[in-house]
Protein backbone atom coordinates (compact mmCIF):
# COMPACT_ATOMS: atom_id res chain seq x y z
CA UNK A 1 0.00 0.00 0.00
CA UNK A 2 1.43 3.39 -0.98
CA UNK A 3 1.84 6.29 1.45
CA UNK A 4 -1.00 8.19 -0.20
CA UNK A 5 -3.37 5.20 0.23
CA UNK A 6 -2.42 4.71 3.87
CA UNK A 7 -3.10 8.35 4.67
CA UNK A 8 -6.65 8.11 3.36
CA UNK A 9 -7.57 4.85 5.04
CA UNK A 10 -10.16 5.11 7.85
CA UNK A 11 -8.86 5.62 11.36
CA UNK A 12 -11.01 2.75 12.61
CA UNK A 13 -8.92 0.30 10.61
CA UNK A 14 -5.71 1.14 12.45
CA UNK A 15 -6.54 2.65 15.86
CA UNK A 16 -5.81 0.94 19.17
CA UNK A 17 -9.01 -0.61 20.48
CA UNK A 18 -7.83 -1.34 24.02
CA UNK A 19 -8.11 2.06 25.74
CA UNK A 20 -7.50 2.57 29.44
CA UNK A 21 -10.19 4.83 30.91
CA UNK A 22 -11.31 6.34 34.19
CA UNK A 23 -14.19 8.46 35.48
CA UNK A 24 -13.91 12.21 36.21
CA UNK A 25 -14.35 11.54 39.93
CA UNK A 26 -11.62 8.87 40.19
CA UNK A 27 -8.76 9.74 42.53
CA UNK A 28 -5.79 11.13 40.64
CA UNK A 29 -3.35 9.04 42.66
CA UNK A 30 -5.15 5.91 41.45
CA UNK A 31 -5.04 7.12 37.84
CA UNK A 32 -1.29 7.80 38.13
CA UNK A 33 -0.75 4.33 39.59
CA UNK A 34 -2.62 2.78 36.68
CA UNK A 35 -0.48 4.68 34.19
CA UNK A 36 2.67 3.47 35.96
CA UNK A 37 1.50 -0.16 36.16
CA UNK A 38 0.38 -0.25 32.51
CA UNK A 39 3.42 1.75 31.32
CA UNK A 40 1.17 4.16 29.41
CA UNK A 41 1.35 7.94 28.98
CA UNK A 42 -2.37 8.79 29.07
CA UNK A 43 -5.78 7.76 30.40
CA UNK A 44 -9.05 8.79 28.76
CA UNK A 45 -11.63 10.26 31.13
CA UNK A 46 -15.14 9.06 30.28
CA UNK A 47 -18.67 9.86 31.37
CA UNK A 48 -20.30 6.55 30.68
CA UNK A 49 -19.26 5.57 27.13
CA UNK A 50 -18.57 9.14 26.09
CA UNK A 51 -15.01 10.50 26.31
CA UNK A 52 -14.90 13.80 28.19
CA UNK A 53 -11.19 14.50 28.56
CA UNK A 54 -7.73 13.00 28.85
CA UNK A 55 -5.06 12.92 31.54
CA UNK A 56 -1.47 12.64 30.29
CA UNK A 57 1.89 12.26 31.99
CA UNK A 58 2.56 15.88 30.98
CA UNK A 59 -0.54 16.97 32.92
CA UNK A 60 0.77 15.16 35.99
CA UNK A 61 4.13 16.88 35.68
CA UNK A 62 2.88 20.40 34.91
CA UNK A 63 -0.38 20.59 36.85
CA UNK A 64 0.48 18.53 39.91
CA UNK A 65 4.19 17.92 40.52
CA UNK A 66 5.46 21.32 39.32
CA UNK A 67 2.88 23.11 41.49
CA UNK A 68 3.48 20.97 44.54
CA UNK A 69 -0.18 19.96 44.60
CA UNK A 70 -1.49 17.07 46.70
CA UNK A 71 -2.58 14.42 44.22
CA UNK A 72 -4.36 12.52 47.03
CA UNK A 73 -6.88 15.36 47.23
CA UNK A 74 -7.38 15.63 43.45
CA UNK A 75 -9.52 13.84 40.90
CA UNK A 76 -8.93 13.08 37.22
CA UNK A 77 -11.58 15.62 36.22
CA UNK A 78 -9.66 18.41 37.99
CA UNK A 79 -6.64 18.25 35.66
CA UNK A 80 -7.96 16.57 32.51
CA UNK A 81 -7.65 18.27 29.13
CA UNK A 82 -11.12 19.10 27.87
CA UNK A 83 -12.96 19.37 25.59
CA UNK A 84 -11.39 16.32 24.04
CA UNK A 85 -10.23 16.29 20.41
CA UNK A 86 -11.77 13.29 18.65
CA UNK A 87 -12.10 11.79 15.19
CA UNK A 88 -14.71 9.46 13.81
CA UNK A 89 -13.97 5.87 12.92
CA UNK A 90 -14.57 6.67 9.25
CA UNK A 91 -12.34 9.77 9.25
CA UNK A 92 -9.04 9.35 7.41
CA UNK A 93 -5.62 8.89 8.97
CA UNK A 94 -4.73 12.18 7.34
CA UNK A 95 -7.58 13.93 9.19
CA UNK A 96 -6.37 12.55 12.52
CA UNK A 97 -2.84 13.68 11.71
CA UNK A 98 -4.09 17.11 10.69
CA UNK A 99 -5.97 17.61 13.98
CA UNK A 100 -2.96 16.55 16.02
CA UNK A 101 -0.68 18.86 14.08
CA UNK A 102 -3.07 21.82 14.27
CA UNK A 103 -3.65 21.43 18.01
CA UNK A 104 -0.06 20.52 18.90
CA UNK A 105 -1.11 17.24 20.54
CA UNK A 106 0.12 13.67 20.22
CA UNK A 107 -3.09 11.61 20.32
CA UNK A 108 -6.77 11.77 19.46
CA UNK A 109 -9.65 9.58 20.63
CA UNK A 110 -11.72 7.68 18.10
CA UNK A 111 -15.52 7.66 18.46
CA UNK A 112 -18.41 5.96 16.67
CA UNK A 113 -21.41 7.69 15.15
CA UNK A 114 -23.02 8.07 18.56
CA UNK A 115 -19.95 9.71 20.08
CA UNK A 116 -18.96 6.64 22.11
CA UNK A 117 -15.28 5.88 22.67
CA UNK A 118 -14.06 3.06 20.42
CA UNK A 119 -10.28 3.59 20.28
CA UNK A 120 -7.32 5.92 20.32
CA UNK A 121 -4.59 6.75 17.80
CA UNK A 122 -1.27 8.51 18.46
CA UNK A 123 1.31 10.21 16.29
CA UNK A 124 3.61 7.26 17.07
CA UNK A 125 0.98 4.89 15.66
CA UNK A 126 0.84 6.97 12.48
CA UNK A 127 4.62 7.03 12.27
CA UNK A 128 4.59 3.24 12.37
CA UNK A 129 1.99 3.22 9.60
CA UNK A 130 4.05 5.67 7.59
CA UNK A 131 7.09 3.49 8.09
CA UNK A 132 5.37 1.24 5.56
CA UNK A 133 5.54 4.11 3.13
CA UNK A 134 9.33 4.48 3.18
CA UNK A 135 9.58 0.70 2.92
CA UNK A 136 7.25 0.75 -0.07
CA UNK A 137 9.36 3.53 -1.55
CA UNK A 138 12.49 1.46 -0.99
CA UNK A 139 10.88 -1.37 -2.94
CA UNK A 140 9.97 1.01 -5.75
CA UNK A 141 13.54 2.34 -5.79
CA UNK A 142 14.88 -1.21 -5.99
CA UNK A 143 12.58 -1.85 -8.96
CA UNK A 144 13.38 1.42 -10.77
CA UNK A 145 14.44 0.78 -14.36
CA UNK A 146 15.85 4.14 -15.40
CA UNK A 147 17.33 7.44 -14.26
CA UNK A 148 13.97 9.03 -15.06
CA UNK A 149 12.30 6.67 -12.57
CA UNK A 150 14.85 7.62 -9.91
CA UNK A 151 14.31 11.31 -10.60
CA UNK A 152 10.59 10.91 -9.88
CA UNK A 153 11.34 8.94 -6.73
CA UNK A 154 13.76 11.62 -5.54
CA UNK A 155 10.92 14.14 -5.80
CA UNK A 156 8.66 11.76 -3.89
CA UNK A 157 11.21 11.51 -1.09
CA UNK A 158 11.07 15.28 -0.73
CA UNK A 159 7.29 15.22 -0.83
CA UNK A 160 7.21 12.54 1.87
CA UNK A 161 9.41 14.67 4.12
CA UNK A 162 7.21 17.70 3.46
CA UNK A 163 4.21 15.62 4.42
CA UNK A 164 5.73 14.22 7.63
CA UNK A 165 7.16 17.52 8.88
CA UNK A 166 5.15 18.92 11.76
CA UNK A 167 3.36 15.66 12.55
CA UNK A 168 5.35 14.87 15.68
CA UNK A 169 7.83 12.54 13.99
CA UNK A 170 11.14 13.00 15.87
CA UNK A 171 13.70 15.08 13.99
CA UNK A 172 16.30 12.34 14.21
CA UNK A 173 13.92 9.82 12.63
CA UNK A 174 13.07 12.21 9.80
CA UNK A 175 16.72 12.95 9.07
CA UNK A 176 17.66 9.28 9.10
CA UNK A 177 14.75 8.48 6.81
CA UNK A 178 16.01 11.07 4.32
CA UNK A 179 19.50 9.58 4.47
CA UNK A 180 18.22 6.02 4.09
CA UNK A 181 16.07 6.77 1.04
CA UNK A 182 18.80 8.85 -0.59
CA UNK A 183 21.22 5.96 -0.04
CA UNK A 184 18.81 3.60 -1.76
CA UNK A 185 18.50 5.90 -4.77
CA UNK A 186 22.29 6.14 -5.04
CA UNK A 187 22.77 2.37 -4.75
CA UNK A 188 20.13 1.76 -7.41
CA UNK A 189 21.72 4.29 -9.75
CA UNK A 190 25.09 2.56 -9.37
CA UNK A 191 23.44 -0.80 -10.08
CA UNK A 192 21.70 0.50 -13.22
CA UNK A 193 24.83 2.14 -14.59
CA UNK A 194 26.98 -0.92 -13.98
CA UNK A 195 24.44 -3.24 -15.54
CA UNK A 196 23.65 -1.14 -18.60
CA UNK A 197 26.91 0.68 -19.38
CA UNK A 198 29.74 -0.71 -17.27
CA UNK A 199 29.34 -4.49 -16.97
CA UNK A 200 33.13 -4.80 -17.17
CA UNK A 201 33.78 -2.43 -14.27
CA UNK A 202 36.12 -3.72 -11.56
CA UNK A 203 34.68 -4.63 -8.16
CA UNK A 204 37.80 -3.46 -6.36
CA UNK A 205 36.71 0.06 -5.48
CA UNK A 206 34.62 1.77 -2.82
CA UNK A 207 32.18 4.61 -3.39
CA UNK A 208 32.05 6.59 -0.14
CA UNK A 209 30.01 9.58 0.98
CA UNK A 210 31.44 12.32 3.18
CA UNK A 211 30.37 15.17 5.46
CA UNK A 212 26.73 15.32 6.55
CA UNK A 213 25.87 12.58 4.06
CA UNK A 214 28.47 10.35 5.68
CA UNK A 215 27.02 11.14 9.13
CA UNK A 216 23.49 10.44 7.82
CA UNK A 217 22.42 13.93 8.83
CA UNK A 218 21.10 15.14 5.49
CA UNK A 219 18.19 17.51 5.12
CA UNK A 220 16.47 18.77 1.98
CA UNK A 221 19.28 21.02 0.78
CA UNK A 222 22.26 18.70 1.19
CA UNK A 223 24.52 18.65 -1.86
CA UNK A 224 26.91 15.91 -2.94
CA UNK A 225 30.07 15.09 -1.03
CA UNK A 226 31.61 11.82 -2.21
CA UNK A 227 34.82 10.09 -3.24
CA UNK A 228 36.18 6.85 -4.66
CA UNK A 229 38.93 4.67 -3.26
CA UNK A 230 40.29 1.90 -5.49
CA UNK A 231 42.80 -0.92 -5.09
CA UNK A 232 46.47 -0.09 -5.67
CA UNK A 233 47.07 -2.80 -8.25
CA UNK A 234 44.32 -1.93 -10.74
CA UNK A 235 45.40 -1.90 -14.35
CA UNK A 236 45.54 1.36 -16.28
CA UNK A 237 42.50 0.31 -18.30
CA UNK A 238 40.56 -0.44 -15.10
CA UNK A 239 41.40 3.02 -13.75
CA UNK A 240 40.29 4.69 -16.98
CA UNK A 241 37.05 2.73 -16.92
CA UNK A 242 36.48 3.73 -13.32
CA UNK A 243 37.04 7.36 -14.29
CA UNK A 244 34.37 7.14 -17.02
CA UNK A 245 31.97 5.51 -14.56
CA UNK A 246 32.60 8.25 -11.99
CA UNK A 247 31.83 11.02 -14.46
CA UNK A 248 28.67 9.25 -15.57
CA UNK A 249 27.54 8.55 -12.00
CA UNK A 250 27.86 12.13 -10.76
CA UNK A 251 26.28 13.60 -13.90
CA UNK A 252 23.29 11.32 -13.41
CA UNK A 253 23.04 12.19 -9.72
CA UNK A 254 22.78 15.84 -10.75
CA UNK A 255 20.13 14.87 -13.33
CA UNK A 256 18.13 13.10 -10.62
CA UNK A 257 18.11 16.30 -8.57
CA UNK A 258 21.01 15.93 -6.12
CA UNK A 259 22.92 19.25 -6.27
CA UNK A 260 26.66 19.14 -7.07
CA UNK A 261 29.11 20.17 -4.39
CA UNK A 262 30.10 23.84 -4.92
CA UNK A 263 33.60 22.98 -3.70
CA UNK A 264 34.00 20.11 -6.15
CA UNK A 265 34.14 17.37 -3.51
CA UNK A 266 32.83 14.69 -5.86
CA UNK A 267 34.18 11.46 -7.31
CA UNK A 268 34.12 12.80 -10.86
CA UNK A 269 37.03 15.08 -9.93
CA UNK A 270 40.42 13.38 -9.96
CA UNK A 271 41.39 14.85 -6.59
CA UNK A 272 38.56 12.86 -4.98
CA UNK A 273 39.21 9.62 -6.89
CA UNK A 274 42.44 7.90 -5.81
CA UNK A 275 44.00 4.56 -5.00
CA UNK A 276 44.25 3.42 -1.38
CA UNK A 277 47.97 4.28 -1.09
CA UNK A 278 47.38 7.64 -2.77
CA UNK A 279 44.62 8.47 -0.29
CA UNK A 280 46.86 7.52 2.62
CA UNK A 281 49.57 9.84 1.28
CA UNK A 282 47.09 12.68 0.74
CA UNK A 283 45.64 12.24 4.22
CA UNK A 284 49.13 12.30 5.72
CA UNK A 285 49.78 15.52 3.81
CA UNK A 286 46.56 17.11 5.08
CA UNK A 287 47.29 15.96 8.63
CA UNK A 288 50.82 17.32 8.63
CA UNK A 289 49.81 20.89 7.72
CA UNK A 290 46.71 22.31 9.46
CA UNK A 291 45.84 24.92 6.85
CA UNK A 292 42.15 25.92 6.57
CA UNK A 293 41.76 23.95 3.34
CA UNK A 294 43.45 20.85 4.77
CA UNK A 295 41.33 21.04 7.91
CA UNK A 296 38.16 21.27 5.82
CA UNK A 297 39.17 18.33 3.64
CA UNK A 298 40.25 16.23 6.61
CA UNK A 299 37.02 16.95 8.46
CA UNK A 300 34.93 15.97 5.45
CA UNK A 301 36.85 12.72 5.08
CA UNK A 302 36.47 11.80 8.75
CA UNK A 303 32.77 11.25 8.19
CA UNK A 304 33.29 8.73 5.40
CA UNK A 305 30.70 6.01 4.98
CA UNK A 306 30.60 3.22 2.41
CA UNK A 307 27.67 3.23 0.00
CA UNK A 308 28.76 0.59 -2.48
CA UNK A 309 31.82 -1.48 -3.27
CA UNK A 310 34.73 -3.06 -1.43
CA UNK A 311 34.25 -2.49 2.30
CA UNK A 312 37.86 -3.36 3.10
CA UNK A 313 39.07 -0.22 1.31
CA UNK A 314 36.99 2.03 3.56
CA UNK A 315 38.05 0.02 6.60
CA UNK A 316 41.69 0.59 5.72
CA UNK A 317 41.31 4.38 5.68
CA UNK A 318 39.23 5.27 8.74
CA UNK A 319 41.62 3.71 11.31
CA UNK A 320 44.45 5.53 9.53
CA UNK A 321 42.81 8.89 10.30
CA UNK A 322 41.83 8.03 13.88
CA UNK A 323 45.28 6.63 14.60
CA UNK A 324 46.96 9.78 13.34
CA UNK A 325 44.73 12.22 15.20
CA UNK A 326 43.93 10.50 18.50
CA UNK A 327 47.06 11.91 20.13
CA UNK A 328 47.69 14.92 17.91
CA UNK A 329 46.40 17.68 20.19
CA UNK A 330 48.04 20.39 18.07
CA UNK A 331 46.06 19.46 14.95
CA UNK A 332 42.88 19.02 16.98
CA UNK A 333 43.46 22.46 18.48
CA UNK A 334 43.69 23.96 15.00
CA UNK A 335 40.43 22.24 14.12
CA UNK A 336 38.90 23.53 17.33
CA UNK A 337 40.01 27.07 16.58
CA UNK A 338 38.13 26.86 13.29
CA UNK A 339 34.97 25.81 15.14
CA UNK A 340 35.21 28.59 17.71
CA UNK A 341 35.51 31.12 14.89
CA UNK A 342 31.85 30.55 13.95
CA UNK A 343 30.25 32.47 16.80
CA UNK A 344 26.47 32.28 17.30
CA UNK A 345 24.58 35.45 16.27
CA UNK A 346 23.78 36.69 19.77
CA UNK A 347 24.00 40.38 20.57
CA UNK A 348 23.60 42.31 23.79
CA UNK A 349 21.05 40.93 26.26
CA UNK A 350 20.87 37.72 24.20
CA UNK A 351 19.19 39.33 21.22
CA UNK A 352 19.39 37.16 18.08
CA UNK A 353 21.07 39.03 15.24
CA UNK A 354 19.96 38.58 11.63
CA UNK A 355 21.91 39.28 8.46
CA UNK A 356 21.71 42.99 7.61
CA UNK A 357 22.31 42.96 3.88
CA UNK A 358 22.50 40.81 0.76
CA UNK A 359 20.20 38.05 -0.44
CA UNK A 360 19.69 36.77 3.11
CA UNK A 361 18.83 40.08 4.73
CA UNK A 362 16.68 39.52 7.80
CA UNK A 363 17.48 35.80 7.94
CA UNK A 364 19.50 33.55 10.24
CA UNK A 365 21.89 30.95 8.78
CA UNK A 366 21.26 27.98 11.09
CA UNK A 367 24.14 25.92 9.76
CA UNK A 368 26.73 28.65 10.21
CA UNK A 369 25.17 29.92 13.43
CA UNK A 370 25.09 26.65 15.32
CA UNK A 371 24.77 23.33 13.49
CA UNK A 372 28.33 23.47 12.12
CA UNK A 373 29.84 24.20 15.54
CA UNK A 374 28.00 21.29 17.16
CA UNK A 375 28.74 18.69 14.48
CA UNK A 376 32.38 19.73 14.15
CA UNK A 377 32.94 20.24 17.87
CA UNK A 378 31.53 16.83 18.74
CA UNK A 379 33.57 15.28 15.92
CA UNK A 380 36.83 16.78 17.23
CA UNK A 381 36.16 15.63 20.78
CA UNK A 382 35.31 12.15 19.46
CA UNK A 383 38.60 12.09 17.55
CA UNK A 384 40.48 13.08 20.69
CA UNK A 385 38.91 10.09 22.44
CA UNK A 386 39.66 7.80 19.49
CA UNK A 387 35.94 7.39 18.75
CA UNK A 388 34.58 8.14 15.30
CA UNK A 389 31.70 5.76 14.72
CA UNK A 390 28.29 7.01 13.64
CA UNK A 391 27.13 10.60 13.43
CA UNK A 392 26.66 13.43 15.89
CA UNK A 393 23.98 11.68 17.96
CA UNK A 394 26.05 8.50 18.39
CA UNK A 395 29.22 10.44 19.08
CA UNK A 396 27.54 12.42 21.85
CA UNK A 397 26.63 9.19 23.62
CA UNK A 398 30.16 7.85 23.10
CA UNK A 399 31.55 11.01 24.69
CA UNK A 400 29.39 10.42 27.76
CA UNK A 401 30.80 6.90 28.04
CA UNK A 402 34.31 8.29 27.59
CA UNK A 403 33.73 10.85 30.35
CA UNK A 404 34.14 13.90 28.11
CA UNK A 405 30.57 15.01 28.79
CA UNK A 406 28.19 14.32 31.63
CA UNK A 407 24.84 12.83 30.66
CA UNK A 408 23.18 16.21 31.34
CA UNK A 409 25.69 18.11 29.19
CA UNK A 410 25.19 15.70 26.31
CA UNK A 411 21.41 15.89 26.69
CA UNK A 412 21.45 19.71 26.58
CA UNK A 413 23.69 19.69 23.52
CA UNK A 414 21.56 17.08 21.78
CA UNK A 415 18.36 19.02 22.42
CA UNK A 416 19.94 22.16 20.98
CA UNK A 417 21.19 20.25 17.95
CA UNK A 418 17.77 18.68 17.41
CA UNK A 419 16.03 22.04 17.59
CA UNK A 420 18.42 23.71 15.14
CA UNK A 421 18.04 20.82 12.68
CA UNK A 422 14.26 20.90 13.15
CA UNK A 423 14.10 24.62 12.33
CA UNK A 424 16.32 24.14 9.29
CA UNK A 425 14.21 21.24 8.05
CA UNK A 426 10.99 23.13 8.71
CA UNK A 427 12.29 26.14 6.79
CA UNK A 428 13.29 23.94 3.87
CA UNK A 429 9.88 22.25 3.86
CA UNK A 430 8.17 25.64 3.75
CA UNK A 431 10.43 26.74 0.88
CA UNK A 432 9.48 23.64 -1.12
CA UNK A 433 5.80 24.26 -0.44
CA UNK A 434 6.24 27.76 -1.89
CA UNK A 435 8.15 26.49 -4.92
CA UNK A 436 11.44 28.00 -3.69
CA UNK A 437 14.91 26.48 -3.41
CA UNK A 438 15.51 25.27 0.17
CA UNK A 439 18.47 26.78 2.05
CA UNK A 440 19.92 26.82 5.57
CA UNK A 441 18.38 30.23 6.30
CA UNK A 442 15.15 30.99 8.16
CA UNK A 443 13.31 34.26 8.80
CA UNK A 444 13.42 35.07 12.51
CA UNK A 445 10.02 36.75 12.42
CA UNK A 446 8.42 33.43 11.39
CA UNK A 447 9.20 32.04 14.85
CA UNK A 448 6.88 32.68 17.77
CA UNK A 449 8.17 34.01 21.08
CA UNK A 450 8.66 30.56 22.57
CA UNK A 451 10.56 29.32 19.52
CA UNK A 452 12.78 32.38 19.53
CA UNK A 453 13.49 31.68 23.19
CA UNK A 454 14.43 28.10 22.41
CA UNK A 455 16.64 29.28 19.55
CA UNK A 456 18.39 31.70 21.87
CA UNK A 457 19.00 28.88 24.36
CA UNK A 458 20.37 26.66 21.55
CA UNK A 459 22.82 29.39 20.52
CA UNK A 460 23.87 29.81 24.16
CA UNK A 461 24.51 26.06 24.30
CA UNK A 462 26.73 26.43 21.21
CA UNK A 463 28.65 29.16 23.05
CA UNK A 464 29.07 26.82 26.01
CA UNK A 465 30.48 24.10 23.74
CA UNK A 466 32.88 26.57 22.12
CA UNK A 467 34.06 27.79 25.52
CA UNK A 468 34.59 24.16 26.59
CA UNK A 469 36.70 23.50 23.52
CA UNK A 470 38.67 26.73 24.01
CA UNK A 471 39.63 25.59 27.51
CA UNK A 472 40.28 21.98 26.57
CA UNK A 473 42.61 22.79 23.67
CA UNK A 474 44.10 25.98 25.14
CA UNK A 475 42.89 28.05 22.23
CA UNK A 476 43.90 31.21 24.10
CA UNK A 477 47.43 30.43 22.86
CA UNK A 478 46.30 30.82 19.23
CA UNK A 479 46.77 34.24 17.70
Amino acid sequence: MTEENIMFQPVGTFCQRQVVTCAPGDRLVDVAATMSERNISSVVVCKGDTPAGIVTDRDLRNKVVARGADCHAMTAGMIMNAPLITVGEDDSIFEALHRMSRRGIHRVCVVDGAGRLTGIITDSDILRLQSRSPQQMVREIEEACSVADLEKLHVRVQNLVVHLAGTGVPTRDLVRMIAHLNDQILVRLITLLRRERYPDLTDRFAFIVLGSEGRQEQTLTTDQDNAIVYADDLSESDVRRLEAFSLDLIDNLVAIGVPPCPGGIMARNEAWRRSLSQWRAVLDQWLSAPTPENILNTSMFMDMRLIDGDHSLEQALKPHIVGRLAGDTAYLAHMGANVVRFTPPLGMFGRIKVERSGDHRGLVDLKRAGIFAITEGVKILALEAGLLRGGTWERLQSLVTAGTFTAKEAEDLEESFNFLVLLRLRGQVEAIRQGLTPTNHIPLDHLNRMEQGRLRLAFEEVRTLQAFMARRFRLDLFT
